[in-house]
């Protein structure tokens, strides 16, 4: 599975973005799609996550109530919705898959076998 990033950019505090990752490949309805984050001497973070299938959406507490995940399985596509941005947004945004046999700690990184190439969202205050 290979993933493609984009949709990152400069965005002022209170804007929004929409980050897609295309996926080519083999993938399943039992795949976990995930949108990490890294920003300057940080540690990478989970952000938002999803399965190809359409269950439940997870979001990590910061973003929670301002960003939304989805997808569109004929295109093979995740998307990442992110309004009311704030500064503190400001990071290189990854995306990832992981294939599981139905279950996965979504925010545990090193559960997800492929990573896109990241997209840099910038928000200016």
């Amino acid at each position: 599975v290979q993933l493609q990033a984009s949709g990152g950019g400069l965005v002022q505090a209170g804007g929004s973005l929409r980050l897609s990752c295309t996926a080519s490949g083999r993938t399943s309805s039992s795949d976990h799609m995930g949108w990490f984050r890294q920003a300057p001497g940080k540690e990478r973070e989970f952000v938002s996550s999803t399965w190809w299938s359409g269950s439940t959406p997870y979001y990590s507490d910061p973003v929670k109530g301002r960003f939304t995940i989805s997808r569109d399985n004929a295109k093979n596509t995740v998307y990442l919705q992110m309004n009311s941005l704030k500064p503190e947004d400001t990071a290189v945004y990854f995306c990832a898959a992981a294939h599981t046999s139905g279950f996965i700690t979504h925010t545990d990184a090193r559960q997800y076998h492929y990573w896109g190439q990241g997209t840099l969202v910038t928000v200016s205050s």
